[in-house]
């Protein structure tokens, strides 16, 4: 199996480790030379991506940003095989999706989006690993879900990278739920570990949930402001409905109503025993 990996951080040296580690061929592509030549001398690439070898892929994984991804298969779409499967990693799909499927259907190719749901707090080809998307969820947006014999064979070959489900979804219902289940703890994190008091003893006096609630507040400022502008109905919906809540729980404290504290509170707890029933411990942890 041939592999084609575009962009070589976090995700996409990470892609190109997994498929390696199993026997695929590689090919690879960065937009940054060094990051191109490390990757090839590391092992985690065969040879370097190109206009003549990119029909040869299986499999053509894009994993850069939105814009960036739009322009890259604008571009190299009259260049590439109808035998080739082409998805991008991109942390929204809407856009992406609404921008690629008119291109794919004009040359004949096959685009699905995609977003592989693992990551890390830092990013680029030094920080990628074989093992990260071990038991990961893969989400695939298709045009139409109605070819399954090519959806299972999509999912055969993300597999091959440790991915431990393939799930299936529209770009709207991906980006809804994105906005929440990543976007918004980025930007918490982000905006929480602005406070002074984070400078004075925060690191002796303190326990694991602060350490876990402020790891993901290192980030791309690059990438994910992008992503979120692409997002930014769905973030400005969620960011409105915390900072309506967070008032309730600032207003009883103000008040010392304990009474009305002790129900925010309880309403919490009810609400996480209420997911842990719907989804299960695994979907919380991203298991």
């Amino acid at each position: 199996m041939k592999i084609g990996i575009v962009g070589l951080g976090l995700i996409g040296g990470s892609l190109a480790k997994a498929y390696k580690e199993v026997g695929a061929t590689v090919l690879g592509y960065d937009s940054d030379n060094i990051t191109l030549d490390y990757a090839q001398i590391a092992g985690a690439i065969d040879e370097k991506l190109d206009d003549d070898n990119m029909k040869l892929c299986d499999l053509i994984l894009v994993a850069i940003t939105p814009k960036k991804a739009i322009e890259w298969f604008r571009e190299k779409s009259p260049l590439l095989s109808p035998n080739t499967v082409i998805i991008d990693c991109c942390g929204t799909k809407e856009f992406v999706c609404r921008e690629c499927f008119p291109v794919a259907k004009k040359y004949g190719l096959t685009f699905i989006g995609g977003h592989p749901m693992a990551g890390k707090e830092k990013g680029g080809f030094k920080n990628s690993s074989k093992d990260l998307f071990r038991n990961a969820p893969f989400i695939l947006v298709p045009e139409t879900a109605c070819d399954m014999e090519l959806l299972m064979r999509v999912k055969g070959m993300l597999m091959l990278a440790g991915f431990g489900r393939v799930g299936i979804t529209t770009g709207r219902n991906h980006d809804k739920v994105i906005a929440f289940t990543s976007q918004m703890p980025h930007i918490i994190s982000n905006a929480f570990i602005k406070s002074e008091t984070a400078l004075t003893d925060s690191q002796m006096i303190s326990a694991g949930s602060y350490q876990d609630f402020t790891r993901v507040a290192y980030l791309d400022e690059h990438m994910w402001s992008e992503l979120f502008l692409e997002n930014k109905e769905n973030l400005l919906y969620e960011i409105k409905g915390l900072v309506n809540k967070l008032k309730q729980y600032e207003e009883a404290i103000e008040a010392g109503d304990r009474s009305e504290l002790e129900s925010l509170l309880s309403e919490g707890k009810k609400a996480k025993l209420k997911v842990l029933e719907k989804c299960g411990p695994a979907q919380l942890n991203g298991e």
